[in-house]
């Protein structure tokens, strides 16, 4: 495969708004707000430019090209909060206007320093089984990419994961989540996920990449699927589970799923089980997706908080903090059965409090909020309130937005109003906590040392290097609804 020469394209605003998904779920429409932040960062990118003599690509690709998008963004947020009488918005990126042609200024906003842990990252390795299992290659029905190759199939690789978020972001550690993938020919199998691994230790003389392994307890016999966790746990050096309740009801409409916990007699033999056998493995770190459910019941938190409560010797990891992209967030409502306020409702009726041992993670939760300040504030706020400042991960869907660079930079500049934080309880989000979200309390679930040093480059080379990668800034998943549902027609459901 050859790669195409990217660099007198435009590689695209640094902070990627999309429309884009992770393939569950339809992408948002992009609202009004970020269409006028779109036009005004471009035009504003393109002055910055000339003014400082570079090339629209560089500038495009510096830290003051994110700077001067995240301005933008925020100058309109607040334009729509006036309009509708209020005096700020309840989240808004903290940038001096300074940052935009100056690159130290830009780097105080958004560089950073802090020790950077992905608890959610996803390739798809297509040169070990092109085809899928029913004929249909795997690929078909994904939208073309644009990573700088010219088989699109190759954007999902190790090699691009690699680049992506080691080389292109200042990402130090990260996990491996299996997909919800048959795992018979998967493109990404336990055996793929461990080369990765193992790739990463050779590159980078270090254990930077962990792994999640897979589990399906509810498809097929149960002893047997018990069996292959024990196997896998043997073989590989497993972190956590991760598992997904909806699957695989969600795409074949069998009506085949679980819970986590006892709250339905006809689902608990498996919950049950598997937590059991998740002990018994020395693995007692589950992971399961929750939200972004496309309205599947299965896929709602509301098992966490039973299943934490009667399971303290284990630590549970709501994938997604039960976020709903098609329902507006707002303060924490007991009486609201959608979105991040279920899985609170579920903590606090079972007895589970904050910083205990249950985690709400943030990936594509964050990518699609850091566009609606307000609403990411109410999650921030919430997810830090209820479920704790010590117990918030950093997680981004990587790869299926590209680099996750652009979501650590907005995380890094996001401040919650004070209006908020008197009106509701919230934080404020000091450099302490977001140390925490973006990397300390991943340290903590998996009981690892960190991983400080670049691979295998400083911070002022690895900005070099980002500026000579053929790749721009893509995302790289489907982008409309239709592309969604071709995608899973393709593969006979989610891949």
């Amino acid at each position: 495969m050859t790669r195409r020469d990217h660099r007198d394209d435009d590689p695209g605003l640094p902070i990627k708004f999309g429309p884009c998904s992770n393939g569950e779920y339809d992408p948002r429409p992009l609202s009004a707000v970020v269409r006028e932040t779109i036009r005004r960062a471009r035009q504003d990118c393109d002055d910055h430019a000339r003014r400082l003599g570079v090339s629209r690509r560089d500038f495009l690709l510096s830290v003051c090209g994110a700077a001067t998008t995240l301005l933008a963004l925020s100058a309109c947020t607040k334009e729509e909060a006036r309009e509708r009488g209020r005096r700020e918005p309840g989240g808004d990126y903290d940038i001096p206007t300074t940052a935009t042609t100056d690159p130290d200024a830009a780097r105080e906003a958004l560089a950073g320093n802090e020790f950077i842990f992905d608890v959610q990252g996803h390739f798809l390795e297509y040169r070990v089984n092109p085809a899928a299992q029913h004929g249909r290659d795997f690929w078909d029905g994904f939208p073309q990419q644009n990573c700088g190759e010219s088989d699109p199939r190759m954007c999902f690789s190790i090699t691009h994961f690699m680049e992506e978020v080691f080389l292109k972001s200042d990402t130090s550690m990260v996990v491996l989540s299996a997909l919800p993938i048959d795992p018979a020919g998967s493109p990404m199998s336990a055996e793929l996920m461990d080369e990765t691994r193992l790739l990463a230790e050779a590159l980078c003389h270090d254990e930077r990449v962990l792994l999640h392994a897979q589990a399906l307890p509810n498809v097929g016999d149960l002893r047997a699927n018990l069996d292959a966790m024990a196997a896998t746990a043997e073989r590989y050096p497993i972190a956590a589970w991760k598992v997904f309740t909806n699957y695989p009801d969600l795409w074949d409409g069998t009506n085949n799923a679980w819970r986590l916990d006892d709250g339905d007699p006809e689902l608990a033999l498996v919950g049950g089980a598997f937590v059991d056998q998740c002990v018994a493995l020395g693995v007692p770190v589950i992971c399961a997706h929750k939200g972004f459910s496309q309205n599947s019941p299965h896929a709602s938190p509301v098992d966490f908080g039973p299943a934490a409560a009667a399971h303290p010797d284990v630590k549970f990891v709501a994938y997604h903090s039960g976020y709903d992209p098609d329902q507006p967030e707002g303060p924490y409502d007991p009486a609201n059965d959608t979105g991040v306020d279920r899985l609170i409702t579920s903590m606090e009726a079972a007895g589970v409090g904050p910083n205990q041992n249950l985690y709400a993670e943030l990936g594509s939760t964050w990518w699609t909020l850091m566009g609606i300040p307000d609403q990411a504030a109410h999650v921030v706020g919430k997810l830090l309130a209820h479920v704790g400042e010590g117990n918030v991960l950093w997680g981004t869907d990587a790869l299926f937005y590209g680099a996750p660079q652009d979501q650590i930079q907005a995380f890094r500049a996001f401040q919650i109003s004070e209006e908020f934080q008197a009106r509701f309880g919230y934080p404020a989000l000091t450099d302490e906590i977001k140390r925490k979200v973006l990397g300390l309390n991943a340290l903590k679930l998996h009981d690892v040392d960190p991983v400080t040093v670049p691979c295998p480059f400083t911070r002022e080379e690895l900005e070099q290097i980002r500026m000579t990668l053929p790749s721009g800034n893509e995302t790289f998943g489907p982008t409309t609804p239709a592309e969604v549902r071709a995608l899973a027609a393709a593969h006979h459901g989610r891949p």
